[in-house]
């Protein structure tokens, strides 16, 4: 396996990489991130939807973490993840504006990935199942997550990209597919398990639990885009550059990256 520092030093010409691609293959990229977090997504809470309780939640979060291997291992760009690139910003290998370029247009694109995922599945019936037991259960995940408090949506959005960006930076330290999913399976999972919030599977849930709210007539109050953006998604993101770039790429790259003073 690659050591942390070995990582560290690799992920240098990765992320300025990241930030040369074209604007049409980001976007792309960044569609194909989003449809897979959203199905990640549809497989949690379908696996969850008739087990009560912790265990519930628990079996959920040992399915998302196939989402971020779907992303790692077929490849495409995810927002959070790429809030890593500040590594190379840093090392002064990529600039600052490629970097906010790279994000900007990440972001829209798993933003839509993400929304056509959930309008497939909930106008194509997935969401009926369980006698629209799945319906109900998109619509009170979407409630619950415009319903926090802006501070709690931003600190649950630190905590959450913390746990991401390491599980991406685990799986760069492995040299095997197994060991790739393995890796990055413990952080993901613990996120989901403890319910701190990731823009881009929120891009997914709130939709889908909007949309779901409409189709199956499950009157569930406050539930409109303008809460999605404002109440959550504004608030998460904040949360999720300040996990990923500042305590996991900043830290990492004061550790193993920046250059010593000379004595």
């Amino acid at each position: 396996m690659n050591s942390p520092a070995e990582v560290a030093k690799n992920y240098i010409a990765i992320g300025k990489s990241k930030t040369q691609q074209s604007a049409l293959k980001l976007l792309v990229l960044g569609m194909l991130a989003g449809a897979f977090i959203a199905l990640a997504g549809v497989g949690a809470t379908t696996a969850a939807v008739n087990v009560a309780g912790s265990a519930g939640k628990f079996l959920g979060a040992c399915v998302f973490p196939v989402g971020l291997a779907m992303v790692l291992l077929a490849g495409s760009e995810l927002f959070t993840g790429n809030n890593l690139i500040i590594i190379s910003v840093l090392s002064k290998e990529a600039t600052f504006g490629g970097m906010i370029r790279n994000w900007i247009l990440v972001y829209i694109g798993n933003l839509i990935g993400a929304v056509i995922v959930a309008f497939l599945v909930v106008y194509g019936h997935t969401a009926s199942l369980f006698g629209n037991g799945l319906a109900e259960a998109m619509a009170s995940a979407a409630s619950a997550k415009v319903g926090m408090s802006f501070s709690d949506a931003f600190i649950r959005g630190i905590c959450c990209n913390f746990l991401v960006c390491i599980a991406v930076w685990i799986s760069f330290a492995a040299k095997d597919v197994a060991g790739k999913f393995w890796g990055l399976f413990m952080p993901i999972m613990l996120f989901v398990l403890c319910g701190f919030e990731h823009c881009v599977a929120n891009m997914y849930y709130i939709p889908a639990g909007i949309f779901a709210n409409s189709v199956y007539d499950l009157g569930k109050e406050g539930l409109t885009w303008g809460a999605f953006f404002v109440k959550n998604l504004l608030p998460v993101t904040l949360g999720n550059i300040v996990g990923g770039a500042g305590l996991v790429g900043c830290v990492y790259w004061y550790v193993y990256l920046k250059p010593s003073k000379k004595q």
